[in-house]
């Protein structure tokens, strides 16, 4: 299996991806890593990114989870899998993907993305995320975890649900 930690910029899914995958001795995958410069450059400037812009971005990442795949490995990764067709290039290397959905208000996740310093998104882009974000479908295996708890319950709650697929620890 690989779970996808997913949703739009500050919701804190590379924070609890990164802490499930040291839970559980999992391999992770911080998405922004596999970002070409001219993506990163493009975000930073303030420009949200076309689907062209994301198709060979998502294909690495798709990559990814199917050379763990074949490998027998189940993995994490943060993702933010924003629409469902970038969620079904992820799938495509791989039939056991499973996304959790780190979900809040835009007021919370805006405080969050005015806070931090160390990214290259700017604030200004929630808004083109908020309205690019589709819910999961109801042909897409995951969940919806509220981002108004703490970091560790979403943690301990990502935990649970991961073992009780019983794919890991």
């Amino acid at each position: 299996m690989h779970f996808v930690f997913m949703g739009v910029s500050g919701s804190g899914k590379s924070t609890v991806a990164l802490r499930v995958s040291e839970r559980l001795g999992l391999p992770y995958a911080e998405a922004d890593a596999f970002h070409p410069a001219a993506n990163i450059a493009k975000m930073s400037s303030g420009v949200a990114l076309t689907d062209n812009d994301r198709r060979p971005w998502l294909e690495s990442l798709a990559a990814w989870i199917g050379e763990h795949d074949r490998a027998g490995a189940t993995t994490i990764m943060a993702c933010s899998a924003l629409k469902h067709s970038y969620r079904d290039i992820l799938r495509s290397k791989a039939p056991g993907v499973a996304f959790i959905h780190l979900d809040g208000t835009t007021e919370l996740i805006g405080e969050r993305l005015r806070a931090r310093a160390d990214h290259f998104m700017p604030p200004g882009l929630l808004a083109s995320q908020a309205a690019t974000l589709e819910p999961l479908g109801t042909d897409e295996a995951g969940w919806v975890l509220d981002i108004a708890c703490s970091p560790e319950e979403l943690v301990e709650e990502s935990v649970r649900l991961i073992r009780e697929r019983g794919d890991a620890g």
